[in-house]
């Protein structure tokens, strides 16, 4: 393996730094997908460039082929088929309808992603709430529950795990995360509901009245999408080289190395034909949100390159060695960076350190450092607006609804450092003690 030098990371930070800091400091000229596709192209071709300068250019190629095309054709076939599934009605908004529809979206997550949940309860619980005065605690919860914490089960639910799952982890070894993700999950929904019932509590009389009498049955459409959706995670499980070797053979023909990809092409399709436009109107389904992944994560599957490579020629320098310490270092530029680079960059670590006998190791890892890498990626993803994809995009729908969301450090003071934190230290000291 070449030798990388430090100076080479510096596209990948670059590149990182960028999508935390932009949406903040130049909100409109970022907004753009045509700005974010000029800024990528040209971050993207000097590390190709540099590499290939140094002999590693065929390291990009591999990323981008092996790693860059399963993630994003995932991540679009969920974005397709959930966008193809309308909810609407309005029944009567209490707190134990809330806390119900809560745990739903945590459940649905791990197998339809944390961005399909997201984007398929969100406005459903607008329009539940909508006569509510008190609705911006139900947000944020649906952002830590929905949008992060659910997704931890499969590789379907959050993209770092899809990562990890492609290095080698088992589709079946996500679910032995079963114990972190409940523990979570309940006491996550158990101080909500207690909030809601003192925020229910507090509510005008006419607005529980009109909530009580302005409802509306539940109707779902677009529901043979959820047929498309168990396809979907029918090819992620079986299609891959656990169960078919010859995917990853040297010389593989194309349509055998990328069978899974062709197939969630095939599903994707699927769905936009025999879906009414209708209902994907009714969703306000655009092509934008996707667009702008596949254009970043372009940027960071390069940039990452050389920065992947480093990290494993200089695990042990790092000082990691306990599952706490990869937690918390985990989660802590999973709040501020995208959770799924993060999980990638730590699970190299983990993989640079010695070999340890008589230890059970996953995707070349030990499996308690793998677990603690997987916790720390998708639960800290909501410390922030920007530590996971829908959590903007949760916030950007709920203000469209009228809900008055709290500013990026707001969330964060009222929120996530005293509610999300505390609840994250006990999983730590349960599960991944000093």
């Amino acid at each position: 393996m070449h030798q990388v030098e430090l100076w080479m990371v510096i596209p990948f930070v670059i590149m990182l730094l960028t999508i935390a800091i932009a949406p903040l400091a130049a909100e409109h000229l970022w907004e753009s997908n045509r700005n974010k596709f000029i800024f990528t192209l040209a971050i993207s071709v000097g590390t190709i460039a540099l590499l290939s300068f140094y002999g590693m250019g065929h390291s990009v190629v591999h990323n981008l082929l092996y790693d860059y095309i399963p993630f994003i054709m995932l991540l679009l076939a969920l974005f397709v088929v959930t966008g193809g599934i309308h909810i609407r009605g309005d029944i009567a908004a209490t707190p134990f309808i809330n806390t119900s529809i809560l745990g739903m979206g945590f459940v649905l997550a791990s197998f339809m992603g944390t961005t399909g949940a997201a984007m398929l309860l969100i406005r459903p619980l607008l329009q539940i709430n909508k006569q509510r005065k008190y609705r911006v605690h139900t947000v944020l919860f649906f952002i830590a529950l929905v949008a992060n914490c659910g997704g931890l089960l499969t590789p379907l639910g959050d993209p770092p795990l899809f990562l990890l799952y492609l290095r080698g982890a088992e589709f079946q070894w996500f679910s032995s995360l079963f114990p972190e993700w409940l523990v979570a999950g309940l006491l996550l929904m158990s101080i909500y509901f207690v909030l809601d019932r003192h925020y229910y509590a507090k509510e005008p009389a006419e607005n529980i009245l009109r909530d009580r009498t302005e409802q509306e049955p539940i109707r779902i459409s677009g529901a043979r999408n959820f047929i498309y959706l168990g396809m979907v995670i029918a090819a992620v499980l079986f299609l891959n080289r656990s169960y078919i070797p010859a995917m990853r053979a040297e010389g593989a023909p194309f349509y055998i190395a990328f069978l899974r990809d062709i197939v969630l092409g095939v599903i994707i399709i699927l769905s936009l034909v025999t879906t009414r436009k209708e209902v994907r109107k009714a969703n306000n389904f655009s092509w934008a949100p996707i667009l702008e992944v596949a254009i970043l994560f372009v940027g960071i599957f390069v940039t990452m390159t050389p920065a992947m490579m480093y990290l494993n020629q200089h695990a042990m320098d790092l000082g990691l060695t306990e599952p706490w310490q990869f937690y918390y270092s985990t989660g802590a530029l999973s709040s501020f960076l995208d959770n799924a680079p993060t999980a990638v960059a730590f699970h190299t670590v983990a993989a640079g350190l010695p070999e340890v006998t008589g230890v059970e190791y996953v995707a070349g890892v030990p499996e308690i450092l793998l677990t603690a890498i997987s916790l720390g990626a998708v639960f800290f993803g909501a410390m922030t607006y920007i530590g996971n994809g829908p959590n903007f995009m949760v916030k950007a729908i709920a203000e469209e609804a009228g809900v008055k969301m709290p500013s990026f450090f707001g969330y964060m003071v009222k929120f996530s450092l005293v509610i999300l934190l505390p609840v994250y230290v006990i999983v730590q000291l349960i599960f991944l003690p000093f």
